[in-house]
């Protein structure tokens, strides 16, 4: 591979503002204003293709929710867990809420809430190849492997035909034989007839205005026995456009920046925007978040900036698991010993490790800039399910779980399953919410790349946070916080610099429950900075929070109460609040310190699908070996302040 320094990223970029612009929401308080002015600027100099500029930023956007991380029968992976009829076109027809069959219940089933964008993300490493066998497709077979394949998949339809042969799927590089069977039944032909099913199921899916479906694939790069470095690419493009790439595979390479230099040769190439999103990074062995390139390299400016202009989000959140904290990283937080999966892709132990946490993450990144001069994990947060059902299920009392072989209740208390994601140990997560200016593909995208997105773990709580230098309290009570918080600061995914001579800066917040789920128990923002001998530090505030509760002298806040009837799995509203807003100032604050805020949004505790199992099967929920009751909870994508130089 060349230097990064060669491929990555262009030298000299010009400071560039990011994410200004306005929002709405039904709730009236989320406002819809035009765009007054801020005090941000970009960490590193930003190209016009990456961030909106201050002068073309939008004046008004709406909230919409959404699903990117989610996988067909075109996912090898899906296929052969009993997934061989839900087809890309299945996925997003479920998604926009029409019946489908689901096959692991023989039954139809229908979304509760129909989304607003999706995409289809299946993984490039043998896509399409059980459907294209089913289909006896000309091109695959008109190759000697193809052709044993196909027999094998004759004499066994299921899990060990076809595999018998294409043993090699995603687990890493092809051995020699291997190799000379990628070469023929993952050659370009074969590999565009693949594509060319998901783009068909996308154009046909996509209503402007009503339901986007956006383009996208996994990269599934897994190294060192199991560690999981998958990347979710989106590409910011139509059908037509969509037809003049092939998606990158780990099986051209298992590195990232290869992987961003395929995406930034193919803009150049085609003038299509890329993003790779790393997901599900708690299993990545320590890997997603280093200190270090592939090579074992301290980070360079090049790289942070390459990876700061590809990966400008992560998935905090999805069913194996959430990726905010680790509990043995973060003692001090209570509400850190949420669905966390203790267990590499491959089902191995893994330890805690900081470089798989998103926190960790941003507290690194500011510890790279303060060496190198940039960022490389300034990032947005969003979630998704990784589900391959199919199907994009988030409600724990209609969860279809991770896998389609997990859907049948009956199973679990049969004894021990050699299976590798057991479906009580996964959460029904997550959601990713964008506000963008309009339900296209071209909004969409755009507000992933300004990072003006947030996650969920499933609810819809609809969140708002600015930061800047000159909010009032009186602001939270604004009947239009969107208007004042535009007119003085800056939203979710910006960057704030310089502050005033005795200024701190200030989060106007706005968080209101889901009206299908649990009241708000309370609103924390989560500090991280840089001291002056380069130590990272954080520290998590009650900002704001439901009934009459009051903060002891080291700041925390007793419990807001369970109100879960674990007999029935019922709950009640009677605690938490409809609705929590306030303006928070930084009581710390360093002018001199480069730090970072987001928001954690938490619900009242509400039933665990495991509970909803147990008390169905007539069993101890204590059997699922999973809590009965959770916090669902969002989390926004974070302000940084960089100190002026």
């Amino acid at each position: 591979m060349p230097g990064c320094d060669s491929i990555l990223a262009p030298e000299g970029w010009e400071t560039g503002v990011a994410g200004m612009k306005d929002s709405t929401n039904s709730n009236r308080r989320f406002g819809r204003a035009a765009l007054a002015g801020c005090a941000a600027i970009a960490l590193a100099a930003i190209p016009a293709y990456q961030l909106v500029a201050q002068q073309d930023a939008p004046s008004a956007t709406d909230l919409f929710w959404g699903e990117l991380h989610l996988h067909s029968n075109h996912s090898l992976d899906a296929y052969i867990t009993d997934n061989t009829t839900v087809t890309p076109d299945m996925a997003y027809r479920y998604a926009r809420g029409i019946p489908i069959e689901q096959p692991g219940l023989d039954r139809k089933v229908q979304i509760r809430r129909p989304l607003d964008f999706m995409a289809v993300t299946d993984h490039a490493e043998m896509m399409g190849l059980f459907t294209l066998l089913n289909r006896a497709d000309e091109t695959l077979l008109s190759t000697p492997w193809g052709r044993r394949a196909m027999a094998a998949h004759v004499r066994d339809p299921g899990r060990n035909g076809a595999m018998s042969v294409t043993g090699a799927g995603m687990s890493g590089p092809p051995g020699p034989d291997e190799a000379e069977m990628m070469s023929q039944i993952q050659s370009d032909a074969v590999r565009s007839a693949a594509w060319s099913v998901e783009i068909e199921a996308a154009e046909r899916n996509y209503v402007p205005g009503t339901f986007t479906t956006l383009f996208g694939w996994e990269w599934s790069s897994v190294v060192d026995g199991g560690k999981n470095l998958h990347r979710i690419v989106l590409a910011n493009t139509d059908g037509e456009g969509a037809s003049g790439f092939i998606p990158y595979s780990s099986q051209d390479s298992q590195r990232p920046e290869d992987l961003w230099s395929w995406m930034s040769a193919t803009r150049d190439r085609t003038g299509i925007d890329f993003i790779a999103i790393p997901h599900n990074s708690n299993i990545s062995g320590g890997l997603m978040f280093q200190m270090t390139d592939s090579d074992g390299e301290p980070i360079s400016a090049a790289y942070a900036r390459a990876r700061q202009l590809w990966e400008p989000l992560v998935e905090v959140t999805q069913a194996k698991g959430t990726s905010e904290v680790h509990p043995e990283i973060a003692p001090y937080d209570e509400f850190a010993e949420f669905e966390i999966r203790r267990k590499l892709l491959i089902g191995t132990p893994t330890p805690a490790d900081a470089g798989d946490y998103a926190r960790s993450a941003l507290l690194r990144g500011l510890q790279i800039q303060e060496r190198t001069g940039v960022n490389p994990y300034n990032f947005g947060m969003i979630g998704s399910t990784d589900s391959h059902t199919g199907l994009s299920s988030v409600q724990e009392s209609d969860f279809y779980g991770k896998l389609v072989s997990d859907i049948p209740l009956s199973e679990h208390v049969l004894g021990p399953r050699p299976v590798i994601f057991p479906a009580w140990e996964m959460g029904a997560s997550g959601r990713v919410a964008a506000w963008a200016t309009e339900n296209t593909r071209e909004g969409i995208f755009a507000a992933l790349r300004r990072k003006e997105v947030y996650a969920t773990t499933g609810t819809r709580i609809a969140l708002r946070m600015f930061g800047g230098f000159n909010f009032t309290a009186a602001d939270a009570d604004a009947r239009d916080i969107a208007a004042v918080g535009y007119a003085r600061g800056i939203p979710m995914g910006g960057d704030l610099t310089a502050a005033p001579a005795g200024r701190a800066p200030s989060l106007l917040i706005h968080a209101a429950r889901d009206p299908l789920s649990g009241n708000l128990d309370r609103v924390q923002v989560v500090k991280g900075w840089v001291d002056e001998d380069g130590e990272a530090h954080e520290r998590i505030y009650n900002v704001v929070w439901s009934d009459d509760r009051q903060l002891d002298a080291d700041g925390n806040l007793p419990a807001v109460g369970n109100t879960v009837d674990l007999a029935t799995g019922l709950y009640t509203n009677t605690i938490g609040a409809v609705q929590l807003a306030t303006v928070w100032q930084d009581p710390d604050f360093d002018p001199d310190q480069a730090a970072f805020y987001y928001v954690r949004v938490l619900e009242i505790p509400t039933p665990r699908h495991s509970l909803l199992d147990a008390i169905a099967l007539g069993i101890d929920v204590e059997e699922t070996g999973q809590p009965a009751t959770i916090q669902e909870r969002a989390y926004s994508s974070p302000i940084w302040y960089t100190p002026a130089r």
